[in-house]
């Protein structure tokens, strides 16, 4: 006789013994970049202590903890430090939704429409070549100090790191969907908006993981180019006035905001792309 499967019961306990291992890799890894952050702290703290590094140069975790108490608590020399991070997020946000925005309909265009790829290649080519350094120096000329340079320059970095993930996607859409949309009377914009489009999102997803550490870059940058607010100027008065310290505060602040938003990102990425089929307990803990 043929044996039989295991019954709901079977099913759930499976299950739940992979939820567990998933757990407990997930805990590992938690472990593990907790004693890497330590150790690292832990050996920096020492050398400085121990004046094996120079603090002037190298600072110290006491050191940088010290800066962002007083940042947080004092304020800064251009006022408040949520001033700044607010002013920095703000051209952050914006830099990251125009670009993001340009870059899916300009993608999703050319990827669908080859005559205008044709023509457009040369030129995007060239403006991807130019240094963004150099692009911060002219927007800061035409804009001036304020948050409108930041953006632009944010603007840029985020439309290229998209741009090039909606082309491809669009361009790696199955020409038999659209063919079979077609045939059924869908019109250019249908055919857009509900296959290509839909197919291409994988592609435009994974690209926002990137871009909007691209657009924080570029409002960093911008910002230790020359500017009134925030958090690329609080790092530029403190390379200014050798505040090693002031430099790693700064640098940790930035990290954080930009862990949150990978967060975002993903929940963003799992909400969107709902109807991708679900990693099994094996796959997710092999990972």
């Amino acid at each position: 006789m043929t044996p039989k499967t295991g019954g709901p019961a079977e099913e759930t306990a499976l299950l739940r013994a992979a939820r567990a291992r998933v757990r407990r890799r997930r805990l590992l890894v938690l472990a593990a970049q907790a004693a890497l952050v330590v150790l690292v702290l832990g050996a920096w703290q020492l050398g400085a202590g121990q004046g094996w590094l120079d603090t002037f140069t190298y600072g110290s975790p006491s050191g940088v903890a010290e800066q962002l108490r007083v940042w947080f608590t004092e304020g800064t020399a251009t006022g408040s430090i949520w001033r700044n991070i607010g002013v920095t997020m703000q051209e952050t946000v914006f830099g990251f939704l125009i670009g993001t925005g340009a870059g899916v309909v300009l993608g999703i265009a050319l990827g669908r429409l080859q005559a205008l790829a044709d023509i457009a290649a040369p030129f995007i080519k060239a403006s991807n070549s130019i240094p963004r350094i150099v692009l911060g120096s002219i927007f800061i000329i035409w804009f001036g100090l304020g948050p409108s340079g930041k953006i632009a320059l944010a603007t840029v970095l985020v439309f290229f790191s998209v741009f090039f993930n909606a082309f491809q996607g669009t361009r790696e859409v199955d020409q038999n969907l659209i063919s079979n949309a077609r045939i059924l009377g869908a019109s250019p914009w249908r055919v857009t908006t509900q296959v290509v489009l839909p197919s291409a999102m994988t592609w435009i997803i994974a690209s926002l993981h990137s871009a909007f550490g691209f657009a924080l870059i570029g409002a960093i940058v911008g910002e230790i180019l020359g500017a009134q607010y925030g958090l690329g100027q609080l790092i530029a008065q403190a390379q200014g006035s050798f505040n090693a310290n002031g430099i790693y505060a700064g640098t940790v602040i930035i990290a954080v905001l930009a862990l949150l938003a990978e967060w975002l990102v993903t929940r963003f990425e799992k909400r969107v792309l709902r109807w991708r089929p679900a990693r099994s307990g094996a796959d997710a803990a092999s990972i």
